[in-house]
């Protein structure tokens, strides 16, 4: 299923809309489609004539985005539910050796069926290759700017594919890629990424190293690339499984590397593992700016592409976006494999508004004291589960992990100061919030206990009266709301005008609060609305190095949510939000490209 497929199949069930006015790569393409995938009922996109008034173009291939748009666009992409996938992933870790005559018939059957995971390498040239780019410039690609402090146009719907030095291991990634002129495209490889050990590999022999890049093809390629399968392992052999059917893949023609032949777009090139150059910023996925950083990029040998291709692009930001889709998939096919590891785990989730590696919920099958957080260590020690900075842990009574109300009263419930365990370790290199890069302080609690009794019940006080005895004690408050009062934990959250560092603010607070709140959180007035607890999640979870920003000595549980700087000794640059040009946003509005109120705008801080 290639994207014109899923064109059609998108429009046999209404998940797709099609805008034939002239619209900007920069800022207006990736605004509407921003705004459009944070809808209940959102479609893909498919702009018919994307124009670039920064470069004085208009290109005739249409730009589709928010493939991966809403669950029914991921099943219908998936051609399944995304559980069955688990099941027969489950099957084979589970398959035992055959007793029987009728046990080895079955056995062969199903690895018979395997074989249709193995890619299938064509001698021919594919589709990708109808149109050879004589004098291929990457400006010529309708890469989009997205965000109004972006370093310039990204490709951010590419899958990169590259191959180990011994020409054994080939893999599949979902990278970041900057365009920075007609033949040079960075690569965004981040530590713990097969292409950034690969590229260390020619490093160290000195030579240079193959890439190539691909845009369209079957949607499920790009899940693939982002899929975090165990080192080694080609990312395509998961598509085989899911589709059935063996990946069909062509050779490049100016290097080694195969690629699906369905694609709508090849970039083919080297990297130089010698040279660097400053890529982003960029406004990424966690809703914050990535800082300007040296990575490698490619030089460009030759572009081939479909006779009639559709470019494929996504907006990352603030949540709630496409990688919310994309991520439950990830989460629900992955879950035999985290359970061959920590066999009494029952499910996970990890929360769009969690931005995924910053808080994961896991509910299991707790067996003896300390055993959840014998999980916690297991979870920071197993591939990209190592990089999650908070993890709560349910027992197995818990409610549906999705059903989040009634998931923060379990845990609300349960919570006390010695459920907590705070570590380090590594974490993402897109996390802004620990002392030093890649490593940071890490949060487990333990909520597999029974529910606390009624003498640790609270005792209830209004919003109105905390207001004024924590404003006696700190003038910058300048808002407060209390959420789940009828938990034994009731939570504050506050907004100040901050003057003081995470510590000298918690044991500023009136002595007293533990009777009223079990835990107290505290955020900027001026970028947060107390009264959202959506995007408060968002932003606190973001904003949490536990080493530093978690206080527990005082009966309550504090937690400095706010952004940090030099009073906090944090001397790493704090980016800034991924907020919308609202110059053209007002714009939008006024064509009528975007239909959302004042409150749907406000509600997703855009």
């Amino acid at each position: 299923m290639d994207l014109s497929k899923t064109i059609e199949l998108f429009k046999e069930h209404n998940l797709l809309k099609v805008i034939d006015e002239p619209l900007d790569i920069d800022l207006e393409i990736p605004h509407i489609s921003y705004i459009e995938v944070k809808k209940p009922d959102s479609k893909a996109l498919l702009f018919t004539k994307p124009i670039c008034k920064r470069l004085n173009k208009e290109f005739s291939e249409p730009i589709l985005t928010n493939t991966f748009g809403s669950f029914k666009a991921l099943e219908l992409i998936f051609g399944k539910d995304p559980d069955e996938v688990a099941k027969k992933i489950e099957s084979l870790l589970k398959m035992k050796p055959p007793r029987s005559f009728k046990e080895k018939i079955s056995a062969l059957s199903g690895l018979y069926g395997l074989k249709s995971v193995i890619p299938q390498r064509l001698k021919t040239k594919g589709i990708c290759q109808e149109v050879v780019v004589e004098n291929p410039d990457l400006n010529d690609l309708p890469a989009l700017i997205t965000w109004p402090k972006d370093g310039g146009a990204f490709l951010t719907m590419a899958h990169t594919y590259t191959i180990s030095l011994d020409g054994s291991v080939q893999n599949v990634g979902m990278y970041r890629l900057q365009i920075y002129d007609d033949k040079r495209l960075g690569m965004h490889w981040q530590i713990h990424k097969d292409g950034a050990h690969f590229f260390h590999e020619y490093k160290k022999a000195g030579k240079k190293m193959p890439v190539t890049v691909a845009i369209g093809g079957d949607p499920l390629y790009i899940w693939c690339g982002q899929a975090p399968l165990p080192n080694g392992i080609f990312e395509l052999l998961l598509y085989g499984l899911i589709r059935d059917k063996s990946p069909k893949l062509v050779k490049s023609l100016t290097n080694d590397i195969y690629i699906p032949e369905d694609v709508d777009y090849v970039i083919e090139g080297f990297v130089d593992p010698e040279k660097f150059e400053l890529e982003g910023p960029f406004g990424d996925h966690t809703g914050y700016y990535n800082l300007e950083e040296p990575y490698p990029f490619m030089e460009v040998t030759k572009i081939t592409r479909r006779q009639k291709p559709i470019f494929h692009a996504t907006v990352v930001g603030k949540p709630p976006l496409e990688d919310k889709y994309m991520g439950y998939a990830t989460g629900r096919v992955f879950l035999p494999l985290l359970k061959t590891t920590t066999p009494d785990l029952i499910d996970y989730l990890m929360p769009e508004n969690g931005v995924f590696h910053n808080l994961i919920l896991a509910k299991m099958k707790s067996r003896y004291i300390g055993h959840a957080k014998q999980f916690m260590h297991a979870f920071w020690g197993v591939g990209q589960m190592s990089f999650v900075k908070n993890a709560i842990f349910l027992g197995e009574d818990a409610p549906k992990l999705e059903d989040s109300k009634k998931v923060a009263k379990y845990i609300l419930n349960r919570l006390s100061v010695d459920s907590l365990l705070i570590s380090e370790g590594v974490c993402d290199a897109l996390d802004h919030t620990s002392i030093k890069p890649c490593y940071g302080g890490k949060l487990g609690i333990d909520c597999t206990n029974e529910e606390l009794d009624l003498k640790n019940q609270k005792e209830k006080i209004e919003e109105s009266e905390l207001y004024d005895r924590i404003k006696s004690k700190i003038p910058e408050l300048k808002s407060l709301a209390i959420y789940f009062e009828d938990s034994f934990n009731p939570i504050a959250v506050l907004g100040v005008e901050k003057s003081k560092n995470g510590r000298d603010f918690y044991e500023t607070l009136p002595k007293d609060l533990s009777k009223y709140l079990g835990v107290i959180v505290w955020v900027d007035a001026s970028k947060n609305d107390v009264f959202n607890p959506y995007m408060l999640v968002w932003r606190v979870s973001n904003n949490v190095d536990a080493k530093r920003d978690i206080f527990l000595e005082n009966g309550i549980i504090g937690v400095d949510g706010t952004n940090k700087g030099p009073i906090d000794k944090h001397f790493r640059e704090w980016p800034d939000d991924t907020d919308c040009d609202q110059e053209v946003i007002a714009n939008l509005r006024k064509r009528g490209l975007i239909s959302v109120n004042e409150e749907f705008l406000k509600q997703y801080h855009v």
